[in-house]
C-alpha cells in the first residue's frame, strides 16, 4: 500500500505539475510559477490530493544542491575576470542596498525582531533567475551589453546565497543547531573545509573524470557527477555547514576542467526534476489560510518589494553610467523576489528564526511579485525602448536566403557578390543608414538591423540558412556570441571576420566553421608581388611564403591554447634569425609537406581543432 501511494502521488505531482507549467509557459509567467501554484492546488490547504509535504521537500531539496553544484560549475575564472566589475560592483552593491532596505522596512512595517528582518529582508534581495533568463533568451538580449550585465548581477546573488546559509546557521535558534560548534569554530571549518575540497578536486576527481573519459562510458560521467556532488554536501552536513555550500565548492573546482559541459548535461536533468519536485512541495507547504487572512499585507508587501528594488536597481545603473532608459529596464527586469527566497525561508524556519506562518506569507509576496515581471516589462516596454532613430530604414525579414551576411561594408560586399555569383541567395543586413542607402543606389538590397541579436536574425530566416557569416568590422564577436548563434541556428554553418590575432584567439572554443583575418592574405599577396617586381626566384618566394605560414601557424597556436597573444613571440622572423629558420623550415616543409596539407589552417578556428 505504501508503494502504491508513493506511485499515485508521483502521477498526481509530475501530472498536475506538468500541466500548469505548460500553461504558465505560455502565458509567459514562467515554470516557477507553475509548480508553486500546482502545488498549493494539490496540498493539504486545497484539493488535498497529497500528503507528506514536509517528507517530499527534504528530498526535493537535493534539487537546491545540484543547482549550487551547476552555478559553481558556471564560474570559471576567465569568465568571471571578464565580469569582475559588473559582478563584485554592481551585484554586491545591488544585494546590500536592496537587503538593507527591506529589512528596515520588514522590521518597521511588520514589526520583526531584527534577526528575523535579516533573514527575511536579504532573500527578497535576490531575484529569479530561472525566470528572467529565458525571458532575456527569448527576447534575444542574453549576450547583448544589457543582457550581460543583468546576467552579471544575478550571478553574484546567486553566490550570496552562500553567505546568507551561513548567516541563518549562525544566527539560529535551534537547540539541534546550537549544540554545534560556535560561529568562530564553524568559520575555521568553512575555510578547512573549501580548501580540502579544492585539492580533493585537482588531485583526485580530476584524474577521475580523466580515467572515465578515457573509458567513453556516459554513465560513469552521471555517478561521478552524483557521487561528487553528494559526498560535498555530505562532508559539510557532518561539519555542521551548510550542504548547497558543498556542492557549490565541488562545481567551482571543476569549473576549470575539460569536462565541464558534459557534467553540467548529465546533472542538469536531475536538477530540473530535483528542482522542480521542491517548487511542487513549497506549494503545498503554503497556508493559503493565513494568506487570506491577509491579504493587503500581501499586495502592499509585495508592491513595496518590487518598487523599492526597482528604484535602488535604477539608481545604481544611472550610477555606473547606463542610459535612464536601459536602468529602468534593468531595475524592472529585476524587482521580483526570487527562487532562493523560498531556500532560505525553509531554513530560517527550521533555525527557529521565523514561524510557519510568515514563511507562507512572505513565499507569497515573493510569487506575486514574480507575477507581475512579465507584465511590467510590456507595460513599460513603450517608455524604455528608444527612439526610432530618424530615417531608420526597413528591418530584415525572412525571404528564403540561404545565407546571411551581417554587415555590408567593404569586406561584406565581396563576400555577397561572390556567393550571387555562385547562385547562392544572400539577405543582407547592417546598421549604417548611410551605407544602406548608397547600396540601393547600386541595385542592392541592404536590412537595417543589429545582426548580433537572436531575435533579429530569427526574423531575417537564420533558422533556415545554411550560411551565417560575420562580416563586422572591429572586435564584435566573442565565443559566448557564436555559442548563442550556434545553439538557436545549429544548421546554419558560421563564419567570420576578425581584425587581427587577439580577436581570433578571443574565439577560441567556437562552433564556427571558419575565421579569416582580414589582413592576412592581402598581406601576404603584395609581399608575392613585391618579390615578383624584383624578380626573386619562384621556388624562393614559395620557400619564403612556406616558411611564414608555417611559423605564423605554429605561433598562432600557440596563443590560441594559452590565451596570450604575447606567447611565441621567439617564433617571429627577423633579419638575425633568418638563415636558421630558413634551413629548419626547409626540413619541416620536406617532412611534412603530407600532414601540413590536411591540417587545419591558420584561418580556421572550430571547436575541438587546432589553429
Amino acid at each position: 500500500m505504501h508503494g502504491a501511494s508513493l506511485l499515485r502521488d508521483g502521477v498526481v505531482m509530475l501530472g498536475v505539475g506538468l500541466v500548469f507549467v505548460l500553461l504558465f509557459r505560455r502565458l509567459g509567467l514562467g515554470a516557477t510559477l507553475g509548480f508553486l501554484v500546482a502545488g498549493a492546488l494539490i496540498g493539504p490547504q486545497a484539493f488535498n490530493l497529497i500528503g507528506d509535504a514536509e517528507g517530499k521537500i527534504s528530498v526535493a531539496e537535493l534539487g537546491i544542491t545540484l543547482l549550487l553544484f551547476i552555478v559553481g560549475l558556471e564560474l570559471n575564472l576567465s569568465r568571471l575576470w571578464k565580469m569582475k566589475q559588473d559582478i563584485f560592483a554592481i551585484g554586491l552593491i545591488q544585494v546590500l542596498a536592496c537587503g538593507l532596505a527591506i529589512t528596515l522596512i520588514v522590521h518597521g512595517v511588520a514589526g520583526f525582531s531584527w534577526q528575523a528582518a535579516l533573514v527575511l529582508g536579504f532573500p527578497l534581495a535576490l531575484s529569479s533567475t530561472a525566470q528572467v533568463l529565458p525571458m532575456l533568451q527569448s527576447a534575444g538580449r542574453l549576450r547583448t551589453p544589457f543582457g550581460e550585465r543583468a546576467f552579471a548581477i544575478l550571478l553574484f546573488q546567486d553566490l550570496s546565497i552562500v553567505p546568507l546559509i551561513t548567516l541563518v546557521t549562525i544566527l539560529s535558534r535551534n537547540p539541534a543547531d546550537q549544540q554545534g560548534p560556535p560561529g568562530y569554530l564553524l568559520f575555521i571549518y568553512t575555510v578547512l573545509a573549501i580548501t580540502g575540497l579544492v585539492l580533493a578536486g585537482r588531485f583526485l576527481l580530476r584524474p577521475l573524470f580523466r580515467v572515465i573519459g578515457n573509458l567513453g562510458e556516459r554513465e560513469m560521467f552521471i555517478f561521478a557527477a552524483l557521487f561528487t556532488v553528494t559526498a560535498s554536501a555530505a562532508l559539510m552536513e557532518y561539519l555542521h555547514l551548510s550542504t548547497a555550500l558543498g556542492a557549490f565548492v565541488a562545481g567551482v573546482m571543476l569549473a576549470d576542467s575539460p569536462y565541464r559541459h558534459e557534467l553540467e548535461a548529465d546533472v542538469e536533468p536531475f536538477r530540473t526534476i530535483l528542482l522542480g519536485l521542491f517548487f511542487l512541495a513549497v506549494g503545498m507547504l503554503l497556508d493559503i489560510h493565513v494568506i487570506a487572512e491577509r491579504p493587503f499585507f500581501v499586495i502592499g508587501m509585495a508592491l513595496a518589494l518590487i518598487a523599492t528594488k526597482a528604484a535602488i536597481i535604477f539608481a545604481i545603473g544611472m550610477a555606473f553610467r547606463m542610459n535612464w532608459r536601459g536602468a529602468l529596464a534593468l531595475g524592472l527586469l529585476l524587482s521580483q523576489g526570487g527562487e532562493f527566497g523560498f531556500v532560505l525561508f525553509a531554513q530560517a524556519q527550521r533555525a527557529f528564526l521565523i514561524e510557519p506562518a510568515a514563511v507562507s506569507i512572505f513565499s507569497a509576496i515573493v510569487t506575486l511579485s514574480m507575477a507581475t515581471t512579465p507584465f511590467l516589462m510590456m507595460l513599460t516596454a513603450r517608455f524604455r525602448e528608444a527612439p526610432q532613430v530618424t530615417g531608420e530604414r526597413e528591418g530584415p525579414r525572412a525571404d528564403g536566403a540561404n545565407a546571411l551576411i551581417v554587415g555590408y561594408g567593404r569586406f561584406g560586399q565581396t563576400v555577397s557578390q561572390m556567393l550571387i555569383a555562385a547562385g547562392i541567395p544572400v539577405t543582407l543586413i547592417d546598421t549604417d543608414i548611410e551605407m544602406i542607402d548608397v547600396a540601393a543606389d547600386f541595385g542592392a538590397k541592404v536590412y537595417y538591423g543589429d545582426g548580433t541579436r537572436l531575435d533579429l536574425l530569427r526574423q531575417a530566416g537564420a533558422h533556415e540558412a545554411e550560411l551565417i557569416l560575420f562580416c563586422i568590422d572591429g572586435d564584435q564577436l566573442d565565443a559566448d556570441l557564436n555559442e548563442g548563434v550556434h545553439e538557436a541556428f545549429p544548421k546554419a554553418a558560421i563564419f567570420a571576420r576578425t581584425y587581427d590575432r587577439r580577436a581570433l584567439v578571443k574565439l577560441k572554443g567556437s562552433p564556427i566553421a571558419g575565421v579569416v583575418r582580414e589582413v592576412m592574405e592581402s598581406a601576404v599577396k603584395m609581399a608575392r608581388m613585391a618579390m615578383d617586381a624584383i624578380d626573386v626566384d619562384p621556388a624562393e618566394a614559395d620557400r619564403a611564403e612556406d616558411m611564414y605560414r608555417a611559423r605564423d601557424k605554429e605561433r598562432l597556436k600557440l596563443q590560441y591554447e594559452t590565451g596570450d597573444v604575447r606567447a611565441a613571440r621567439d617564433r617571429i622572423i627577423t633579419s638575425d634569425e633568418r638563415e636558421e629558420i630558413f634551413a629548419a623550415t626547409r626540413r619541416e616543409i620536406a617532412a611534412d609537406a603530407d600532414a601540413a596539407s590536411e591540417s587545419v589552417g591558420a584561418e580556421e578556428l572550430g571547436r575541438g581543432q587546432e589553429p
